[in-house]
Order: structure tokens, then sequence, then C-alpha cells
């Protein structure tokens, strides 16, 4: 089946099987690899991309349900070499160890700031909830994105 989706801004086109995951299409036919793979059950969040701009698990999503859409992945989101403010915080409060969970867990976060610029402590961790780290104790995480929001806000005035 023939399906095109804006990746990041620019348009991908592709015969895919209809059974093919979102997270395979980003990793094996668009090389996007910062979309990492892991539990494969929607369980880790480490596959976390936006959809129309909604944080989304795309190991439950298949890529004939993103035909027409637009993605982003954590390779999206830098510009003119200046990292998101997600990435910043995530850089400046240590929000990561091993990193892989970092790409999902950063996408989630862009996610709820998109929803919510301003969210409490619960709101921030409750917006994480699906995305598990095995290395980090979250508070860092939550640094990271309370800082992100307190840029993000900052810039919106």
């Amino acid at each position: 089946m023939k399906i095109s989706l804006e990746i990041n801004g620019k348009k991908h086109e592709a015969d895919v099987e209809p059974r093919l995951l979102l997270v395979h299409f980003l990793r094996d036919v668009a090389n996007l690899t910062g979309t990492h793979i892991g539990c494969e059950t929607s369980l880790c969040g480490a596959c976390t991309v936006l959809l129309d701009d909604a944080a989304i698990k795309s190991c439950t999503v298949l890529a004939v349900q993103a035909d027409g859409c637009r993605v982003t992945t954590i390779e999206g989101l830098a510009s003119a070499g200046e990292l998101h403010p997600v990435q910043k915080g995530f850089w400046e409060h240590h929000g990561l160890q091993c990193g892989y969970c970092t790409p999902g867990m950063i996408m989630a976060a862009c996610g709820l700031l998109r929803e919510n610029l301003s969210p409490s402590e619960a709101e921030i961790r409750e917006g994480l909830e699906g995305n598990l780290c095995r290395c980090t104790g979250y508070q860092n995480i939550v640094d990271a994105v309370e800082s992100a929001a307190r840029e993000m806000a900052g810039a919106v005035k």
C-alpha cells in the first residue's frame, strides 16, 4: 500500500506492507533511528513520537494509519543548530543516564507541553508515566521538563 506522510518537515512516500508499524517505517524506511524500539507492546515509551502534535507510541500505530499525517521525531526538534527547550532541559538538568529512553521521554514531554505550558510536578509525572527509565530516579527528568516549560512560557509572552 502506498503511503505519504510528512516527517520532520519532509515528505516521505513509500509502498509498505499494511502490517508495518510506524516505528519500523521511521527506522527502516525513513532511516531515522533516533526513535528507539523498546518493548513493542506500548509499555516502555521508547518509541514515542509526535503524530500531528500529539505524543503517541509509534509501536502501536501502523504506518498506513499515519498516511497523510505529520510526524515529528527526536531528529526534528532542534532548529538551526539550537536544541529544543526540552532537549536543553534534559542536557542542563542531567535528565538522562544511558540515554535509551531519552528520545521517547523528550517527545512525550513535548507532547505534554504542547497541551499544557505550565504543568505542575504532578501533571509532569502523569504526562510521562507511560515512559519508563531504568537508570534514573525520574526527578532530574521532571526538573528538565519544568525548566523547558519555564523557557517555553517565557518565549510565548
